[in-house]
């Protein structure tokens, strides 16, 4: 059966609990990834990162469980690649699972191929593109409008973990926003139109943003040493644009 890697710190017990479940109900089996808990590595410590550009491209500094949660997810890559599965699905621990999942999963690889990452939930679509649609009825495509948000269920071929794993090392943008960068690394990165799998309960309790000191606000310079960040936004808009109307 298609492999489910389910990223999880070791304090995030409720979480792993709650997909777990999700996951027996539905005849499948998550495999735990442990996750990487970023505040508990000073900054000086933090590796495969750019925090200079991070800052001048995203508009404010790194919070820790943003890094924690980049390296939760090169440590899925880096167990897709060591296991050499053919296809797999990452997950993060604040979704549920279903029993049509792997069978609309494999669709969607079969109609989507060649593809290197295919995001099975977002936040928001905006500006859909459609590029095809699966067997099982998943419409997939690009959107014009983003970021679109979250990483917290993605299809990867195994030369596509190679492919993210390569080019989304150094960290320098949050991991959602660069996994769906395909165009700044070579990969083709779909999106479907509707979501394959549901957010918990629990997703509303951030593992990222965990103290008032690390607000997103409070890293935030101020707007007059913004403009660095407008112009790249409105430059990488212009390249999801056209990248999204790219045939494939």
């Amino acid at each position: 059966m298609l492999p489910i890697f389910v990223i999880n710190l070791d304090r995030s017990e409720a979480r792993w609990r709650v997909v777990t479940a999700s996951a027996e109900k539905s005849g499948l089996t998550a495999t735990r990834v442990p996750g990487f808990d970023g505040a508990a590595v000073a900054p000086a410590d933090w590796q495969e990162v750019d925090p200079e550009r991070f800052n001048t491209c995203h508009g404010r500094r790194m919070l820790p469980g943003e890094y924690g949660c980049y390296r939760g997810h090169l440590a899925a890559l880096d167990r897709v690649i060591a296991e050499g599965a053919p296809l797999a699905i990452i997950c993060e621990d604040d979704i549920t699972l279903n029993a049509r999942l792997i069978a609309r999963a494999e669709a969607l690889a079969r109609a989507a191929r060649p593809f290197d990452a295919i995001k099975l939930i977002n936040h928001r679509v905006q500006g859909f593109v459609q590029k095809g649609v699966s067997e099982e009825g998943d419409a997939y495509g690009r959107c014009l409008h983003g970021p679109q948000g979250s990483a917290a269920c993605y299809l990867v071929t195994l030369e596509g973990a190679k492919r993210l794993r390569a080019g989304l090392s150094p960290m320098w943008l949050p991991y959602d926003v660069a996994l769906e960068r395909g165009w700044a690394f070579g990969a083709n990165v779909l999106t479907v139109r509707d979501p394959l799998v549901a957010f918990s309960g629990l997703r509303a309790q951030s593992n990222i943003n965990t103290d008032a000191a690390s607000t997103y606000d409070s890293a935030k310079p101020p707007i007059a040493k913004r403009w660095p960040t407008a112009a790249f936004r409105g430059a990488d808009y212009a390249k999801r644009v056209a990248y999204a109307l790219k045939r494939i």
